[in-house]
């Protein structure tokens, strides 16, 4: 099931604290990825950052996810663990040492996969909100950092090709 769909729902629980002051904080309710228990997904959710271009960091319900937005709304999330890509003929770019692919099927919300990374890393993005390679660049510095190499590489960069290859 895509990333984006795993996003049921935002609940919004409250607790309140010795000196019986209310602290609200929003929940968001996703669904881990196939391989979230893997060591790896939590060495790079240990590192999330408390904000994303702009967009505070907000509590989810699931292993190796991250959401950062203001409201109610979620404007990235991101999980570790999704299926490792293969070779695609979607389009692959390279920032901060990561090679990633791009799905904008849904645009203006784009899913963007870590690709020769295993395990795999999915970022879901409100383009007309959040900077991509602002997004991008941060998770890229923690992912190249993190997880190990499977040998696969975007190709043909320099062209404008829109291939990925192994």
């Amino acid at each position: 099931m895509p990333f984006a769909r795993r996003a049921i729902a935002v609940t919004v629980t409250c607790a309140t604290s010795i000196l019986a002051l209310a602290a609200c904080s929003t929940t968001v309710s996703l669904q881990p990825a196939p391989d979230a228990n893997n060591p790896h997904c939590a060495d790079v959710t240990v590192r999330f950052p408390q904000t994303l271009d702009g967009f505070e960091r907000r509590w989810t319900d699931a292993q190796a996810t991250g959401a950062w937005g203001e409201g109610g709304r979620s404007n990235i999330l991101v999980s570790c663990g999704v299926d490792v890509p293969g070779p695609t003929t979607l389009p692959c770019s390279t920032l901060s040492g990561v090679d990633w692919i791009v799905d904008d099927a849904d645009a203006p919300y784009y899913r963007i996969t870590s690709f020769g990374t295993d395990p795999a890393v999915e970022v879901y993005l409100d383009s007309e909100t959040v900077s991509s390679a602002e997004v991008l660049d941060a998770l890229g510095n923690i992912i190249v950092d993190t997880l190990p190499v499977n040998g696969l590489q975007c190709t043909d960069q320099a062209t404008g090709s829109s291939s990925a290859e192994g």
